[in-house]
């Protein structure tokens, strides 16, 4: 037996130890203190690669990694989120070699399809032997807010007997509608959610678009449920004539891919925020061609809560009985224009009456058709700075006007042209003429 001295026990020990210690670094099994250390001065270089200008930091997508940082919102409150390093999912998508632009994409559909409902409506038609047959319909709706209050086209739910909408996982609610604008081509469906948390689309702004941003478009074309597509803004402020006649002002047109069933579905910015409400499309084939057309997401802002309220759009109108102008109308009255609304009727005591406005005689009074005519009345030529040519150009011209507001309108009377002053009042729901 070999006998140590207290040192020699004490040294060995030691040494045991420092062995012991290095095999566990080597293995992996053990980090030393230094090691964080070298970590952290790697992340520093590696966050300050981050922030350098766009110019010393790109990609294939030619997108810096600075300007992704804008790209990527927190989508559910509109708010805008740092894009951090540490994301798991981009850190996922970018190990994948994706693309900036694509992972916008990505993270926008991810975020914001649940948001997107599948619409279904019966319609009832009648055949030769009255009995009812019926008819289905598909389009698409944003859902807004937690009560299950969904923005859709006018022309999805139009004269639907029943309506159901299926959310992202299947679970299908029966729908109904509860304000339609026909005139903007929009409506309001609701359904009861039961408590269930509901993904919503959030309002942005049609204002400040520009021809070439990108845009993305959710729908379920064809009942292919919740399909991206994407493009730009191709054009901006198109006046487009809906299925009832009316023009929509201010339209925005995409060659985002758009087909039957998108109709009523969110156009988006690459911030995730509702720009547009996809509506129509120009097609000679029925497909889609790259020219589509979404109603602004300001005109929607401005009448949603009217719809909700009151089930339609409390809009101001002048209280008169207009006349579009036509050639034989004209001819035989000798008017002094050819384009412009004449005022046949001014009602009694009205906001109109009172600012001036003078309707035609009684002793003048010639028949078209069904229709009895004054003549010698005013003729409306312009309205808020709008021209009026036609009816058409008359709603429009008030169609963002609020009952109370007062309007420049322009008038000939005789040989004159004079400006008057109107204070709105509520337009009817229905007209004597």
């Amino acid at each position: 037996m070999k006998l140590y001295t207290r040192w020699q026990l004490i040294v060995r020990s030691i040494f045991s130890v420092v062995v012991i210690v290095g095999l566990l670094y080597l293995l992996g099994f053990l980090k030393l203190p230094w090691d964080g250390y070298k970590n952290t001065e790697s992340e520093k270089v590696q966050s300050s690669e981050l922030n350098k200008p766009k110019s010393t930091v790109s990609n294939t997508s030619g997108i810096s990694t600075t300007s992704l940082k804008e790209k990527l919102p927190d989508i559910l409150n509109g708010k805008g989120v740092e894009y951090k390093k540490n994301n798991p999912l981009v850190e996922e998508l970018k190990r994948e070699g994706l693309t900036n632009d694509e992972i916008n994409n990505i993270i926008i559909y991810k975020r914001l399809n649940a948001g997107v409902v599948n619409i279904t409506t019966i319609t009832f038609e009648y055949n030769w032997f009255l009995e009812p047959v019926p008819k289905s319909g598909t389009g698409s709706g944003s859902i807004i807010d937690q009560q299950g209050h969904v923005l859709t086209n006018y022309h999805v739910v139009k004269d639907a007997d029943n309506l159901s909408i299926t959310l992202s996982d299947g679970t299908e609610y029966k729908g109904r509608v509860i304000g339609v604008d026909p005139e903007n081509d929009l409506a309001i469906v609701k359904f009861d959610p039961k408590g269930k948390i509901l993904t919503t689309i959030p309002f942005g702004t049609s204002k400040n678009l520009r021809v070439g941003q990108k845009v993305l478009a959710i729908g379920n074309p064809f009942a292919l449920e919740r399909t991206l597509t994407t493009g730009v803004v191709s054009g901006l402020g198109r006046p487009v004539r809906n299925e009832s006649g009316l023009i929509i002002q201010k339209m925005i047109q995409t060659d985002a891919s758009i087909n039957p069933g998108n109709s009523g579905g969110p156009l988006l910015n690459s911030r995730g925020e509702m720009i547009g409400i996809n509506t129509m499309i120009f097609s000679p084939s029925g497909g889609s061609v790259g020219v589509g057309f979404a109603v602004p997401v300001d005109t929607a802002k401005r009448v949603v809560g009217d719809l909700i309220k009151y089930g339609y759009v409390r809009r101001g109108w002048i209280d008169i009985v207009p006349v579009q102008l036509f050639p034989a109308l004209v001819k035989y009255a000798h008017l002094p224009v050819s384009k412009g609304i004449l005022v046949s009727e001014v009602m009694p005591g009205s906001n109109a009456e009172k600012a001036g406005l003078r309707g035609g005689s009684h002793r003048r009074a010639v028949r078209s058709g069904s229709k009895i005519i004054y003549l010698g009345g005013d003729i409306i030529v312009e309205i808020d700075k709008t021209p009026v040519a036609t009816l058409a150009d008359m709603f429009s011209a008030l169609e963002d006007n609020k009952p109370g507001e007062v309007v420049e309108v322009k008038v000939i009377r005789g040989r004159r042209k004079l400006t008057l002053y109107v204070k709105l009042s509520v337009r009817p729901k229905t007209f004597k003429w």
